[in-house]
């Protein structure tokens, strides 16, 4: 059967000479995988930078519900980035993000206001010249999506427990986080993006926060794995 859907590319690989394996997030069926045959001799031209990553598509499929791989027949894009696999800290934060989200989304379910987010978080880092605090914010926000976002209840109270995902008045617990971590987090919750230049940090500080949020991950999702990238990402934002 084949259908026109739009999806989100987290990762790819060849495959054999000339055929391309890639994983994307797909606003009608969360995580799907397809093979692109001849991708590296296609003469069509483009064909293989569609498929950067996080580039956002609209595909024909061939899908078979018993098949771990599917098929794509015609491919275009549904967004065209401007900057972002053009700018080099751009660049650096596609990757990083890349990765962080093919570990991340695993569901091969429809989560529309997941697609969304991504889609329209994706838009605004493009289109933005001030985003050194971009990747915080928006790994942040994906944890509402993904079932552990910080309670923020009791945000005046006490220090936030990595654990909980309370704050809580035991600052001495063994995941409580640092106060500068603390105040950044209680400046990042429930803002939006375009919020993101009144919080000023510097390299060290953002470090630190990137660095705790991956603490975070692998607390709430057991199979989550520090990305590969963090320590030259991390190097990029010095």
């Amino acid at each position: 059967m084949s259908t026109s859907v739009k999806a989100i590319v987290l990762s790819k690989i060849k495959f054999r000479d000339n055929d391309l394996i890639i994983s994307c997030y797909t606003q009608h069926r969360g995580l799907s995988s397809y093979l692109i045959r001849g991708a590296f001799k296609s003469r069509r031209p483009g064909t293989i930078a569609y498929y950067q990553l996080l580039s956002q598509l609209e595909i024909v499929e061939t899908y078979k519900p018993n098949q771990s791989l599917h098929y794509i027949k015609e491919v275009k894009s549904s967004f065209v980035y401007k900057t972002l696999h053009t700018n080099v800290i751009k660049s650096s934060i596609v990757l990083f993000l890349a990765e962080v989200l093919a570990n991340v989304l695993k569901e091969e379910e429809q989560n529309i206001l997941l697609f969304d987010y991504l889609e329209t978080a994706l838009q605004w880092l493009d289109s933005e010249t001030s985003y050194a605090n971009f990747h915080l914010l928006f790994l942040l926000k994906l944890t509402k999506h993904l079932g552990f976002y910080p309670d923020m209840t009791q945000t005046e109270v006490g220090v936030f427990n990595l654990q909980s995902g309370y704050f809580e008045a035991n600052s001495k617990h063994i995941y409580a986080v640092s106060l500068g971590n603390n105040l950044i987090l209680k400046q990042l919750l429930d803002i939006n993006f375009d919020a993101l230049n009144r919080v000023k940090l510097n390299a060290d500080q953002r470090q630190a926060f990137l660095n705790m949020l991956m603490q975070y991950f692998e607390l709430h999702l057991g199979y989550f794995k520090k990305p590969k990238s963090l320590q030259i990402f991390n190097e990029v934002f010095k």
